[in-house]
């Protein structure tokens, strides 16, 4: 998902050795010594983390008073005068400048250990979210670009004939071609949106809540993870609502009330706060698309997209539902058997239901009846250094970089790490990235990669270095016990590490369409693609081994891992279609009840009943966090994704370095220089269509259908 700053999210929401001495050489790479790093770091960025409260308000204004310049300057040039060097470039340079310096203010909000920089880097977030609906508001800025499109559109440079028709496109979906009176309105209702949005994710960001549990109350969880759970005084437990503590536990605790609770809990999160600012949101974006001559805020927001309008999506989710809904009512049955063994097993009543907290529980049962996937077991062999050396290499290969970490580097935890980019053949170096993995109090709680500098030319014509971080929330290792990753962890990495190489291998003239700046419906098909990797017995040789003693995965697990790929096909494809279409629902509407248009949805689709007292959509960070109207687009991109692997890798070698580098060249070079179709047809040689998408998640699908866009 897009967050509030320009990041990609991992969206699959309902499942779900940093301390080793080992020093990590990656094949092909290096350590890179502080002193020789140091003057690259320099050169290329100034990205600072150790900035005071007070250091973020003074450079919040600075920064708005130098936007302010450029964008005064444009909007002063004689509209006779107007030429390319004095409208469209300075822009371009404008905004080159304003991405890198916006972050170092904006990104500490999400990743700083102390609450007064959070703060600080809040309202820096909303002073500049601000300014940017005044820069979006510039009527004398848009019309000398509308002057350079009439006067010299046809001499421009092909990107450079792109962004200023994206500059035209969006001066039109900001109203500048209205009234005085209604532009007010829309910058009133722009303001109030971006304040909301970001209040919406800052309440998820502090969010602490902790539950308290007997060892009896946490049967059937892992000894590893009991171990690393803190006590109370009085010797119980403490759980708390992070994604390491949750979804471990809603899958092996063998106590339902106990996951019940939890459950409760979870979708619990900022229920009420963010209830009335999410229901808020949906009022005030549906006047905005109103004013702005649209009938709904998805029609606003989906003419950006590939999709296009709603009833596109709506054809493509309806399509999908009929083809899952017989498969997921048939693992619903089987969940339904295997809660009534379980329960004559315990010794408990059966009820006859399947309730939201039973659901990850029994179908990690699945995987272990049905597929005879040993959880634990595989656990032992994803050591958290391992998958992470394992990855990059495989990327290193694949797309022909090497990576260099940066010793003695300056970050904002000392726990995170910064890597050096270059190019395999000729050694420059193509960015930077920051790896910060595991939770802390205040941080980011979901995985995300978030773009800190974007890569284009800046003003002197010199390529600037584009830098991006990886943020998650695996496992801390402990003195006695290292971070284990759960396959499904693997796979997060693999997907959040593809939308860091979207950023990093992007060769753009404008930071407009640098890295992951694409189409919403288009942003997830580089990262998606990649997380296939994980389910090939090559690549995930190479990227584990027992934390013990160094052996293989045994053949018979990693064939049985790789055959549970399937596993709950149907209801984990009818969740994500629950909540787009709720994301639909909400966004074709005036108004709305959010909790029960996400309960309505899931008894309708999945069949399962949202826990009375909850709002999962309170906590559902898409909503305010760039996603709106736009949720739908994790499946959209699949179907991408899967004809890209099976049609390209699968054929011609997962780990084909020729198909690899031609990938990196067509797709991630191009950013958003290209519409997301054009960059797929040229990959691919062909049409997309959906065979390949349909193949994967277990379903027959014996004719060819073309998607229809």
């Amino acid at each position: 998902c897009l967050t509030l700053q320009s990041s990609s999210m991992r969206g699959y929401l309902l499942f779900y050795c940093s301390s080793s001495k080992l020093k990590m050489t990656l094949q092909n790479g290096s350590d890179t010594s502080a002193r020789s790093c140091s003057s690259t770091a320099d050169q290329n960025h100034n990205l600072r983390w150790d900035l005071t409260p007070e250091e973020i308000r003074h450079q919040t204004q600075r920064l708005i008073r130098r936007m302010k310049q450029a964008y005064d300057s444009v909007g002063s040039v004689d509209i006779e005068n107007v030429c390319f060097e004095n409208t469209l470039q300075v822009i371009g340079d404008a905004k080159a400048e304003y991405a890198a310096s916006r972050h170092v203010l904006d990104f500490p909000q999400y990743v700083s250990p102390w609450k007064e920089v959070r703060l600080a880097s809040t309202e820096a977030d909303k002073r500049l979210s601000d300014f940017d609906v005044e820069v979006s508001m510039r009527a004398d800025v848009f019309q000398r670009l509308i002057a350079l499109q009439e006067k010299q559109s046809a001499d421009l440079l092909p990107e450079s004939e792109r962004f200023l028709g994206r500059l035209l496109k969006l001066g039109k979906r900001s109203g500048l071609h209205l009234s005085k009176d209604i532009q007010e309105e829309i910058k009133s209702i722009s303001k109030q949106i971006s304040e909301l949005s970001i209040d919406f994710n800052q309440n998820l960001n502090e969010e602490n809540t902790v539950l308290l549990f007997s060892q009896e109350d946490l049967v059937g969880l892992a000894e590893s993870y009991v171990n690393g759970l803190e006590k109370a005084e009085d010797g119980w437990y403490k759980v708390t609502l992070a994604y390491p503590h949750y979804f471990p536990l809603m899958k092996r605790c063998h106590v339902a009330e106990t996951r019940r609770k939890m459950e409760m809990a979870f979708h619990s999160r900022c229920k009420d706060v963010n209830t009335a600012i999410l229901e808020q949101l949906i009022e005030l974006r549906a006047r905005l698309a109103k004013l702005l001559g649209f009938s709904s805020h998805a029609h606003y927001v989906l003419e950006m997209t590939v999709a296009k309008n709603p009833e596109n999506v709506a054809r493509f989710l309806d399509e999908l539902y009929k083809r899952l809904r017989p498969v997921g009512e048939q693992e619903r049955q089987y969940l339904l058997s295997l809660k009534h063994a379980d329960c004559e097993r315990r010794g408990l009543e059966f009820d006859g239901q399947l309730h939201a907290w039973d659901m990850p529980y029994y179908m990690n049962q699945v995987e272990q009846v049905k597929f005879a996937v040993d959880k634990d077991k595989l656990l032992e062999y994803f050591p958290l250094e391992v998958v992470t050396e394992g990855l990059l290499n495989i990327y290193q290969d694949l797309l022909g970089l090497r990576f260099q970490r940066v010793q003695d580097a300056h970050v904002w935890h000392d726990s995170v790490k910064l890597y050096s980019v270059l190019d395999s053949v000729t050694g420059e170096e193509m960015g930077q990235f920051y790896l910060d993995l595991h939770p802390r109090e205040g941080k980011y709680g979901h995985a995300a990669c978030f773009g800190l500098q974007p890569g284009c030319l800046g003003p002197d014509g010199k390529r600037r270095m584009p830098v991006a971080a990886l943020v998650a929330n695996f496992t801390k290792p402990t003195s006695s016990w290292p971070s284990l990753l759960q396959h499904h962890e693997v796979e997060t990495f693999f997907h959040e590490f593809g939308h860091v190489m979207h950023e990093l291998c992007s060769q753009t003239r404008y930071a407009e369409f640098s890295g992951t700046q694409v189409e919403t419906d288009f942003v997830e098909v580089p990262s998606q693609t990649l997380e296939n990797w994980v389910w090939e017995k090559e690549p995930l040789r190479r990227m584990s081994c027992h934390y013990k003693d160094g052996s293989p995965i045994p053949d018979g697990l990693l064939d049985k891992l790789i055959a549970s790929r399937v596993a709950n096909t149907g209801l984990m494809n009818l969740r994500q279609i629950v909540l787009s279409k709720a994301d639909q629902t909400l966004h074709t509407k005036d108004r709305a009840d959010t909790a029960a248009e996400f309960a309505k949805h899931s008894e309708d689709i999945l069949g399962i009943p949202a826990t009375p007292g909850t709002n999962m959509t309170a906590s559902f960070s898409h909503l305010a966090g760039g996603y709106d109207g736009q949720y739908y687009s994790y499946l959209w991109s699949e179907v991408y994704s899967m004809d890209i692997f099976f049609s390209r890798f699968k054929k011609e070698g997962i780990l084909n370095p020729k198909v690899g580098r031609e990938y990196r060249r067509v797709v991630l070079e191009a950013g958003g220089s290209v519409d997301g179709m054009d960059m797929l047809k040229m990959f691919l040689g062909r049409e997309p269509c959906q065979d390949a998408f349909f193949q994967c998640k277990g379903l027959a699908q014996t004719i060819t259908e073309q998607n229809s866009q």
